[in-house]
């Protein structure tokens, strides 16, 4: 029996990316000579994460809504003004993604707070994914025991002394990032067990285990490095075990769960593009009120999206229910029950 949930598109996209990094992973990692066996597990969850992110990533943009802002996003951002739009593009990236701008309005510390999480994630994925497929490794100098080198795909990019500051910061990258997810994750976790607003409406799989899953991915990995320094290796085995666990649960959780919306959160910038380009080309001014409310352009496109889902809005004289403002729509609404009360006889029953 056919799948009807299964989305055709969307599988060969995300089937083929994902063979196509298995190929970069080969290649990368020099045919796998670069490749730490270790990470086998890391690598298998990552696949599978990426897998499924495309996967999810290919149907919300097939959805006629996210396809045209999409469509529209790419088209004014490489034509017309290019420079002037890659400019807007840049400025938004580094306000809105680097920076979190968008949190600040709710609050100084919350947007601490998701800065702290938003840095260390990144500088985490950044670190340990090239790891993971063998693009980066590191390797002892000829003829020495005190300078390592650092190769990248294969390629030598600098060398540094073990006991100089460059090693420290480089083997304690992952530290620095744990730390500053463990402090933005305990702040949302204690307004979310302390704020009644949030009590009442949250749910544990969608706003708690986030939560506690990055902790534990950081708290797990801090132990690692506590294990083999303080310890001498005391446990280390049962911590890697539960590291890989958590970090695999948090790959798995991406595509499916609030993670998501890290993925989606770029795409907001073409939403902004088309918004401005939306502005210069004209505002919609309402029938029934005579105000502006939206972009001409908004409104034409939202007239296509409805037809294509099924609805057709369109009047005899040629004019569209969607020309009104959310005012107007309320208004002639409120005008056409009245008249039906009225032609019934019967206006208040």
């Amino acid at each position: 029996m056919k799948n009807k949930n299964l989305n055709t598109k969307a599988l060969l996209i995300a089937t083929g990316l994902s063979v196509l990094m298995i190929v970069l992973v080969f290649f990368g990692s020099r045919k796998l000579q670069n490749f730490d066996a270790a990470l086998i597990t890391y690598l298998f969850g990552t696949v599978f994460a990426f897998f499924g992110i495309v996967y999810r990533y290919s149907v919300w943009l097939q959805r006629p809504p996210t396809w045209i802002y999409f469509k529209r996003g790419i088209t004014y951002l490489v034509t017309g003004k290019v420079i002037s739009h890659f400019w807007f593009a840049t400025k938004e990236s580094i306000e809105n993604i680097a920076f979190q701008k968008f949190i600040y309005p709710r609050g100084k510390y919350r947007w601490v707070a998701h800065f702290m999480i938003a840095v260390g994630c990144t500088s985490a994925f950044l670190i340990t994914i090239p790891l993971t497929f063998g693009w980066i490794h590191f390797a002892m100098a000829p003829n020495t025991i005190s300078t390592y080198e650092a190769y990248f795909f294969g390629f030598k990019v600098m060398d540094f002394e073990l006991d100089s500051i460059m090693a420290f910061l480089t083997f304690h990258a992952l530290n620095w990032s744990s730390y500053l997810v463990i402090f933005g994750c305990l702040y949302y976790l204690r307004r979310r067990l302390t704020n009644p607003g949030l009590i009442a409406t949250q749910s544990f799989e969608g706003d708690l285990l986030p939560l506690i899953l990055l902790i534990a991915i950081s708290v797990t990995g801090l132990g690692l490095t506590y294990s083999y320094q303080f310890m001498k290796g005391f446990a280390f085995d049962f911590l890697a075990v539960l590291h890989a666990v958590t970090v695999i649960l948090f790959l798995i959780w991406i595509p499916f769960g609030k993670f998501f919306h890290i993925i989606q959160r770029p795409a907001q910038i073409g939403a902004h593009i088309y918004k401005k380009q939306g502005m210069k080309m004209g505002m919609a001014v309402c029938p029934h009120t005579g105000e502006e409310f939206a972009t001409k352009l908004h409104i034409q496109d939202l007239k296509t999206v409805t037809k294509e889902l099924g609805f057709d809005f369109s009047h005899n004289d040629g004019t569209s229910h969607l020309d009104l403002s959310p005012e107007g729509k309320r208004s002639r609404l409120a005008q056409a029950h009245l008249k039906a009360r009225q032609a019934g006889g019967n206006l208040f029953g």
